[in-house]
């Protein structure tokens, strides 16, 4: 496993493979759908953002309210495809670092995260409350219009990801297949 800490820069991202298992330690961020339309919206009209995304993570997750003595509830992955339309523009306009999701990206989403080196890590789906344990702090930040799509700031600790998509083009998914028809998987 690597101990990876959130934010990290662009360097960092370099060192990482699709298939490393990594525990992601630090700042991340929720948005999802309605989120990513109003911050591409705000990036085209010239406008600040109201988060800072530099070699930032963002978490494709819509979290459940907290339970009595938890910081939020459960917090699964989104499909990241939903996402794909404002990938590009939020890792060359904001040098985002790395998303999480579940799910395969598009062809245009895997060359702009080797372009601006970022990576995007793939969630287990399935394991929403699992996760929801390794959030030690959740505040809304953006957006509380939107409900549990508003853009949270979440302080995260061992939070359990892999990469899926590398800077250097790696994918997870293809390089699965690949092995499978060879007959390395059972």
């Amino acid at each position: 496993m690597i101990e990876l800490p959130v934010p990290f820069s662009a360097a960092q991202a370099d060192d990482l493979h699709a298939g490393n298992a990594v525990l992601l330690t630090g700042t991340i961020y929720t948005a999802r759908d309605a989120a990513h339309e109003r911050l591409a919206g705000l990036i085209t009209a010239g406008n600040p953002l109201p988060v800072d995304l530099r070699d930032q993570v963002v978490y494709y997750c819509g979290p459940t309210p907290a339970r009595p003595g938890r910081p939020i509830g459960s917090a699964g992955p989104t499909t990241a495809s939903r996402m794909d339309a404002y990938t590009p523009l939020l890792l060359q306009a904001m040098g985002l670092r790395g998303m999480i999701g579940k799910g395969k990206r598009s062809a245009e989403v895997r060359a702009a995260m080797m372009r601006w080196r970022a990576v995007y890590f793939g969630a287990v789906e399935g394991t929403a409350a699992l996760l929801g344990t390794c959030i030690r702090e959740a505040t809304v930040v953006a957006f509380p219009d939107l409900g549990p799509e508003a853009i949270h700031r979440l302080v995260v600790e061992r939070f359990p990801v892999i990469v899926v998509n590398d800077v250097h083009g790696g994918d997870v998914y293809e390089e699965g297949r690949a092995r499978y028809r060879r007959g390395e998987m059972l």
